[in-house]
Order: structure tokens, then sequence, then C-alpha cells
């Protein structure tokens, strides 16, 4: 074990993926499987194999590099037990700068006048409130509806899309208010179908609280893996060279503390 505090004997989440990747060709490929640093961890383990033959994989944070993946079955599994809490998050100046522009899957300044039109008068947590709720109202949940391409805007064009479309959507609207917001990769307890989650982050006095239109686990229950501007920087797998093709991939998270009803009015935070 590791870590500075001592975590409450009742709070234990669990976290896995496996991912079966096929190679084509020599690539250089980069995993944000890996629960974010700051948790106190039981057993953490990343292993990794290309044809049976175990790879050194070395993570540097959430993130992990893997060089020069010859041709061949690539296998990936992560599992971790996640004790307690994690410190809060607290937003710095270069945050705050960094997260309140338009990024490439969140044109906050497209969004500019809709946003400030449907949201005027909003501030604090009654604005977050109410883009959460617009978002889950106006927008349906569909899986496989959208592509890996689209952005908030797209979205919003077609009234449907899955966990990354809302977030980017919520983002891009609490932007164009002149709020930090952010997306965070997440496994979450509870979600059902289970896979990997994403959900935007939404700076308020400093502190980051977490904002999820879509209502499928309790917020407070689940694991930050990667945040970034959108989802370009939290992607699980990204091919930096090479070819490769995801043949399977299976995720579960699960927490020995009842999951909690959630209120989308309310201010939650990742721990």
């Amino acid at each position: 074990m590791s870590g500075d505090f001592q975590p409450a004997p009742s709070a234990r989440r669990s976290v896995t993926a496996h991912l079966e990747v096929f190679v084509a060709e020599e690539s250089d490929l980069v995993l944000a499987i890996n629960a974010a640093d700051g948790h106190f961890f039981w057993d953490e383990q990343l292993l990794v194999s290309l044809d049976g033959v175990p790879i050194n994989a070395m993570p540097d944070g959430h993130l992990c590099f893997l060089e020069n993946v010859g041709r061949g079955l690539l296998l990936i599994d992560y599992q971790a037990t996640v004790l307690g809490d994690a410190p809060r998050a607290t937003a710095t100046i270069h945050d705050v700068f960094q997260y309140i522009r338009p990024s490439r899957y969140c044109e906050s300044d497209r969004l500019g006048p809709l946003a400030r039109a449907e949201f005027d008068g909003l501030v604090g947590a009654d604005l977050l409130a109410a883009v959460s709720s617009w978002v889950g109202v106006n927008i349906a949940y569909v899986t496989g509806s959208s592509r890996p391409i689209d952005g908030a805007v797209a979205t919003l064009l077609a009234r449907e899309g899955v966990c990354r479309d809302f977030a980017h959507l919520t983002a891009a609207l609490l932007r164009a208010n002149n709020v930090a917001a952010r997306v965070v990769s997440v496994y979450a307890p509870g979600l059902m179908p289970m896979d990997f989650h994403v959900v935007t982050e939404a700076c308020l006095d400093g502190a980051w609280y977490v904002v999820d239109p879509t209502c499928l686990a309790p917020r407070e229950s689940m694991v930050r893996i990667a945040t970034g501007a959108d989802a370009s920087d939290v992607a699980f797998l990204t091919t930096l060279r090479g070819v490769v093709e995801l043949n399977h991939m299976s995720v579960s998270a699960t927490t020995d503390s009842d999951l909690q009803s959630d209120d989308i009015t309310q201010l939650a935070w990742l721990r």
C-alpha cells in the first residue's frame, strides 16, 4: 500500500479493465486506464503481454506508454482496489485559464449565444444544476449514436449521444457562461451497462464539482482516471504510430459501500 492518509475502512472500491488489441503493425500506444494518483491503493496491478510474452509496462501516473509493440495479440489487464477518498481537487489560475477556453470537442465559442440565453441570470450551483438538467432532458442517451470525431455542436444538432457527448456539451455550455469546465474519464460503480464512463467537472470558488447529466451512476462513488480539456485528452487507448484493432474490452467497478441515490441539484465531487 501507499499514500499519506488513513482511509475509512468501509470506503473500498475495486476496479478492473481487460483489453484485447490486435496489433497489425509495429505501434506506439498510450493507455489511460490506471486510477489517478492521490488514492490510497491496495494491490494495484497492470499486466501487459504480446502473444503470451510479458511486456514491461511502466505507468507514469495514470498513463502508460507502450513503445515499439510488434505485431500480434496484445493483452492488457489492470486491477486496483481504492481505499478511502482521494484529496479534493482544487483549481489553480492556470487550470481556470486552460479549461475556460474552447477546445476541439467543446466548441463553447460556437454555443455562446444559446448558452447565455438559455441560462441567463444563473450562477454557481444553480447554473451547474440547470445545465445538467437541460442536457439530460434535451439529449437522448443512445449507444453507438455518435462518431469519435463528434463534438458538442454535433451532439446538440443530433439530440443524442453517449457519455462523452453529454460531457462535451455540458462543458461547452458551462465554458460559454464563463465557468471553467473539464472532462474526466472514470470508473463508475453502479453504471449499467458497465464500461468506462466520462463526466464533466466544473470549477466553483476554486474547487472542482462533478456534473453528469446521464445520471447513470452515483457521482461520489466514481474513481478518477484521466482529466483534460475533452475526450482527446482522456481516451483509454491512443495510437501514436502504427495500426491496431480493439477486439474486446471489459470493465468492472464495484464498491463495498451502499450506492447512494444522486440528486443532480446538489454539489458533488470525485472522491
